[in-house]
């Protein structure tokens, strides 16, 4: 019934809900297109009106330094991919100039990282070789999930992922991508990718090692080593004043350690050339030539279509298969462990929810520039922040810089080394490995060690792919095992047995409990009623008030009963509305053991919360 200057109208109850409908999705809308949401949605908003020349000059420097460092990198990771070198390329430019708008972290850079380059080559390998169709699918279909979790809030999914899974997933990846590499240190061939098969083919086949890819190789990795040294030298009177010539060399100093993987891979490129030049061709093995300019703007093809194969939309999808869930939760988790790292660093907040929506609309818009899929690369993201970043504005400079090295250097990169380019990832992925966390786990928790251990084996054994599945699905096992077998205290009170699980009684446990209660209370011939403290208890569900109903009906046929006591007030609503038949409800413990019609037993015992804390409540 409504109102209006005296007249009176009446709606039906279908038109009541439509109007109340339509109300919900106008007020929906309008809080959509409100300033602060779009503030919230576009971040770049917040911190561009007050950006200076001071921050523009900073946010270059660090561009400039980061580009240095993902043009080697990019490259490298490429081949872990099994795609052309070029890919790496064309996978590190579109991030970060999606970031740079809709990202809330200044430190991130995205791009191609070691383990999304492993998990492409894991689940997104063309039968074409040299073929990108598989992995620009699974950039398009990343992003979309990425994207659609971030709009529905689901980044809470990933602290289903317990710590020592993700660690020990990295560090078997890692493990992994370094072996993968020795081959091309050691110049060898037709090397498998699975982790075993390929460790025994490279001892089997070290009788065919390039001694030229050997000795660049290891130089690569020794002059990598030495010279990131560079960057981290702390001096003595740093707190001292210093003249314009001193800061000039300590800052060369730092760009030039920084700069490590740009410096090592150029200066084995010009000694490729000159072996080259020198008709040592046959000895060294390297990169060859790549596709020259920018990537083509185009809309991913979903078949493939060849003189010898063809392959449908469907068939595509069905081999990536599990990659469609794995390549974008690993992806998030990534991004919002690195984010959250340096934020805690340099005293600021992340939104993960906004990151979600910025990595996925990265993936999503890269994958129409032949990228494979992106994320948050740990490396240069720690180069970002030591360079003094500013803003997310960083990556544009590095985006134009990685454009300006495809139009332009692309033909260079013909002499760069594959040796010096494993010497690259080899340096970078072994920082991924973390031995420290063992002896943490074993003086803090030797629990964690299980799923820690297994992962690790697991993903080393029979795949990187299942190691991370099996690692999850411990760890949730171990999660919800707890509330499945919860502990009961028993207390004998008399001819009276108080029981008090540790914690709330739900399905996975409500059965368990029913079961167990009946077996304590009839066992060794001297029959016992219940009363059942559900201190503990905050809520209740449908598979608990049966599991209530099957113990009140096994006890009767021993003509016991079961009361209850310390009931919270919403779970005894829910109880009440059961009408479960001859169970009781006391407010105590007390009053339980009194008025139980069975006995009337002195001396009992409270409830107890916790061991420090007892707790009678009342209602």
């Amino acid at each position: 019934m409504s109102s209006n200057n005296g007249l009176q109208v009446q709606y039906e109850p279908n038109e009541m809900g439509s109007i109340r409908i339509n109300q919900q999705l106008k007020q929906f809308y309008k809080n959509i297109c409100t300033k602060e949401t779009l503030k919230k949605k576009f971040p770049i908003s917040k911190w561009l009106p007050k950006y200076s020349l001071s921050d523009l000059q900073c946010d270059v420097i660090s561009g400039l330094t980061v580009g240095l460092t993902v043009i080697p990198q990019g490259l490298a990771y490429a081949k872990i991919a099994g795609l052309p070198p070029q890919y790496g390329l064309y996978s590190s430019f579109m991030g970060c100039f999606v970031y740079c708008f809709l990202g809330t972290s200044k430190d991130i850079t995205l791009g191609p990282t070691a383990i999304m380059s492993l998990m492409t080559g894991t689940f997104a390998i063309s039968p074409i070789p040299n073929d990108a169709t598989y992995a620009i699918i699974l950039t398009l279909m990343c992003g979309v999930v990425q994207l659609v979790m971030g709009l529905l809030n689901l980044g809470i999914l990933v602290n289903f992922i317990s710590y020592p899974v993700i660690n020990a997933f990295t560090s078997a990846a890692a493990i992994t991508i370094a072996f993968g590499q020795v081959k091309h240190i050691f110049g060898l061939k037709n090397i498998p990718r699975d982790f075993l098969p390929m460790v025994y083919d490279t001892f089997a086949n070290l009788g065919q090692t390039k001694v030229w890819d050997m000795v660049l190789g290891f130089a690569s990795l020794v002059a990598l080593y030495l010279i990131k040294k560079l960057r981290s030298i702390k001096w003595q009177d740093e707190d001292e004043p210093k003249s314009t010539s001193q800061k000039v060399a300590r800052k060369f100093l730092w760009l030039f350690g920084t700069g490590a993987n740009a410096v090592v891979v150029i200066s084995a490129a010009g000694i490729a050339a000159s072996l080259i030049s020198m008709n040592i061709k046959d000895k060294i093995t390297i990169t060859g030539h790549l596709k020259q300019g920018l990537p083509p703007l185009q809309v991913p093809a979903f078949s493939i279509h060849t003189r010898n194969i063809t392959q449908s939309t469907g068939e595509i999808f069905s081999k990536i298969g599990a990659g469609f869930f794995i390549v974008p939760l690993l992806g998030l988790v990534e991004t919002i462990a690195i984010g959250k790292a340096f934020a805690r660093q340099n005293s600021y907040k992340i939104d993960p929810t906004q990151e979600l929506i910025a990595i996925g609309v990265a993936n999503i818009i890269s994958c129409f520039i032949s990228s494979y899929p992106v994320t948050g690369s740990f490396s240069r993201t720690a180069v970002n922040s030591q360079s003094g970043v500013r803003s997310p504005a960083s990556g544009i400079v590095t985006g134009a810089l990685i454009l300006l090295a495809l139009q332009v250097l692309t033909p260079l990169f013909y002499y760069v080394p594959q040796a010096a380019l494993g010497a690259v990832i080899i340096s970078a992925v072994l920082q991924m490995i973390d031995w420290k966390i063992l002896k943490i786990l074993w003086n803090v928790d030797k629990i964690d060690l299980v799923p820690l251990i297994i992962t690790f084996i697991s993903s080393l054994v029979i795949g990187i792919e299942y190691g991370i599945m099996v690692g999850i699905g411990l760890s949730l096992l171990m999660l919800l095992y707890p509330l499945a077998r919860p502990k009961l205290k028993y207390i004998n009170q008399g001819n009276i047995l108080v029981v008090q699980p540790n914690q709330g009684m739900n399905f996975p446990s409500a059965e368990f409990i029913s079961e167990t209660i009946v077996q304590k209370a009839t066992e060794g011939g001297s029959n016992r009623s219940v009363i059942f403290d559900c201190c503990h208890i905050y809520n209740i569900d449908y598979s608990a008030i049966l599991g209530l109903k099957e113990l009140v009906i096994d006890l009767e046929k021993n003509k016991l009963q079961v009361a209850l006591c310390h009931v919270q007030p919403t779970v005894l609503e829910v109880i009440e509305r059961a009408e479960i038949q001859n169970l009781s409800t006391y407010t105590t413990l007390d009053i339980a053991l009194q008025e139980l019609p069975v006995y009337n037993v002195q001396g009992s015992r409270q409830c107890e919360e916790d061991e420090s804390k007892p707790l009678l409540r009342k209602f």
